[in-house]
């Protein structure tokens, strides 16, 4: 039965309330999913989730926060995204204090849900952004970690091949508040992501959108996430500490963080390894979820 994401369970956390929901047996162990910027939780499929959490484990998906249902630090004020952009690409280092949070802040409200649920350790998968702060989370809280999965996410470090211009220009293009023009552009966005023909996923992606639009959009909280990107900047270095077993996806095609990068976070992390999916681009499609499933349930099996 499909689940209602418009109805999502609250939990406390870090100072503000995340929505989620789970996936699976209760006693099962937990492997917590973290979706990427401006994206919501219903982002990893309902589908994707069960297959997941059949595998054998608790899956456990949320909002971040100043997405879907989650907090949203609206008093927090919306920072200048270009300004900031235009100076981390100059070499000068933007600061914590130039921005609401960072994705430091992130990865302790992703903890602090651990802790709500009362859960000790968890298998801890994210997407691009979702990565990112799944590093931070192994960085900071190494104690929290069973095993880490970051699929479609970089190091930050600034000598890494940029986005290809089309796919920067989506994420940086402003996103219409009326319906009609919500899905259209959800629709163009998720066509460049996917950097190829998927004509089975461009059929759902208007379905996709409209659920999406309905849980609630949240421009503002986009382009403070997009200012915690930049902030942080890159965790090349820090990931030589990392102690959790660690595997990396990445697409081959991927237009927006280039699978160079997701090469650098394998090579950095010690003991990490590296699945390349043929043909995923910036995306998780039906098609890539056989391998994805497989690489993810693989890694927290041989890490026991």
């Amino acid at each position: 039965m499909q689940r209602d994401p418009s109805s999502p369970s609250f939990a406390s956390s870090n100072g503000i309330e995340l929505a989620y929901d789970c996936f699976g047996d209760p006693a099962a162990p937990p492997l917590l999913l973290i979706m990427g910027l401006g994206t919501q939780m219903i982002a990893w499929d309902e589908a994707f989730c069960e297959r997941l959490a059949g595998r054998g484990y608790r899956v456990i998906r949320f909002d971040n926060r100043d997405i879907g249902q989650s907090t949203r630090l609206s008093a927090a004020g919306i920072p200048d995204v270009a300004k900031l952009l235009g100076q981390a690409l100059a070499g000068v280092p933007v600061s914590a204090s130039q921005v609401p949070y960072t994705l430091a802040h992130m990865a302790d409200d992703a903890v602090g849900l651990l802790d709500a649920l009362g859960i000790d350790r968890a298998h801890i998968v994210g997407a691009s952004m979702g990565g990112a702060i799944g590093q931070e989370i192994a960085l900071r809280h190494p104690a929290r970690v069973r095993t880490l999965v970051s699929i479609m996410a970089t190091s930050g470090a600034p000598d890494l091949p940029p986005p290809q211009p089309q796919a920067l220009q989506v994420l940086l293009t402003p996103t219409p508040l009326d319906r009609d023009g919500y899905i259209a552009r959800q629709q163009q966005v998720m066509k460049v992501l996917r950097a190829g023909s998927h004509p089975d996923e461009e059929a759902l992606d208007a379905a996709r959108a409209e659920r999406s639009f309905e849980r609630g959009l949240h421009p503002a909280g986009y382009a403070r996430q997009l200012a915690a990107i930049i902030a942080s900047g890159s965790r090349r270095e820090r990931l030589a500490s990392l102690k959790a077993p660690t595997l990396v996806i990445h697409g081959d095609v991927d237009p927006l963080v280039p699978i160079e990068c997701g090469k650098d976070v394998a090579r950095h992390v010690p003991g990490a390894r590296m699945v390349t999916i043929e043909g995923m681009g910036h995306a998780l499609p039906k098609v890539t979820w056989a391998p994805v499933i497989d690489a993810i349930a693989g890694h927290a099996v041989e890490s026991r």
